[in-house]
């Protein structure tokens, strides 16, 4: 651990796809004696390496190889989920502790991360059927009421429609009635950073990297997953860069349809998570946001000054 003193149990940093996280926390993993954990919910599956934009060469800072968690942990396929994201997560926490060195979480995923700061644990909670009929019966104002009865509330989601505010009166009833049930998640301390572009150039920044990734050979990648049995189906369910390579791949749109498309894509995910961690913020999350365009001296020199404060 550095001779730094740290006011925090961890540094997140998070940001909208290409927006350069990945180099930010691997120079601070360096400067501060720590090891990268992944906040990405694609990033965990092998092999799935350009489409995830895994920028593995990120993690070498001055010829030392930064360690990463959370990659690579899943074989393409599978569908991983946030539950087994948090316990993952609090396995390696513990382990990075444990050895002394400095935890940087980092990532893009808004729900994962947001499963790690919230600090309390998710349980998957099944369908309450008999429950749903008789909350149908209720009006808004009702089910609003009945929602704000519950003393500690787990689901801090947008209520804005009766279906999720039926849902989040599931959730709750649930917890209500499993007490014994194990939900302990620790408080983890954690200074958060964002890096920021505006919009157009966030824009810029995304078609640059689509076409590097493709030239690098991306829909080589997805034609392999495919040829080691992964049915087009599934990597659809993926979403994004599987989604369209897939359809080209089967034929079903041109490269440039996929191309046009895909990009078009990516642009409206960017927007999305810029919406979630405005959402965060809303929830009383305090991103500290640096200018992308500041210089990698200009971002940590920043960082540290938070981090010590």
């Amino acid at each position: 651990m550095t001779n730094l003193h740290l006011k925090y149990d961890m540094l997140t940093i998070l940001g909208a796809t290409a927006g350069g996280k990945t180099s930010v926390a691997a120079r601070m993993a360096f400067i501060l004696d720590g090891e990268i954990i992944s906040a990405d919910s694609r990033q965990v599956y092998r092999g799935m390496d350009l489409g995830t934009g895994k920028d593995l060469a990120d993690y070498t800072v001055e010829g030392k190889q930064i360690p990463f968690h959370l990659i690579d942990i899943a074989d393409a396929g599978y569908k991983y989920n946030v539950y087994e994201y948090q316990k993952d997560f609090l396995d390696v926490y513990s382990n990075i502790q444990s050895r002394n060195k400095f935890p940087v979480f980092c990532g893009g995923s808004g729900m994962y991360l947001e499963a790690v700061l919230k600090g309390y644990k998710l349980i998957p909670v099944p369908a309450n059927e008999k429950l749903r009929l008789e909350l149908e019966q209720k009006d808004t104002k009702e089910l609003t009421e009945m929602l704000k009865s519950f003393k500690k509330l787990h689901n801090t989601s947008d209520i804005d429609s009766r279906k999720r505010l039926i849902r989040a009166i599931e959730i709750e009833t649930f917890y209500d009635e499993s007490k014994d049930m194990d939900d302990y998640f620790p408080k983890i301390n954690s200074l958060i950073i964002g890096i920021k572009f505006d919009r157009n150039s966030r824009r810029k920044r995304i078609t640059e990297r689509l076409r590097q990734r493709l030239n690098e050979g991306m829909v080589d990648e997805v034609k392999k997953i495919i040829n080691q049995g992964v049915s087009p189906d599934t990597l659809i369910y993926y979403g994004l860069e599987y989604k369209y390579l897939t359809q080209y791949l089967m034929g079903e749109i041109t490269y440039d349809e996929m191309f046009k498309q895909l990009e078009t894509a990516i642009h409206q995910f960017s927007k999305r998570q810029m919406t979630w961690f405005r959402g965060m913020e809303r929830k009383g999350f305090i991103i500290n946001w640096l200018d992308g365009y500041a210089s990698m001296k200009e971002k940590t020199d920043r960082i540290l000054e938070l981090l010590q404060l």
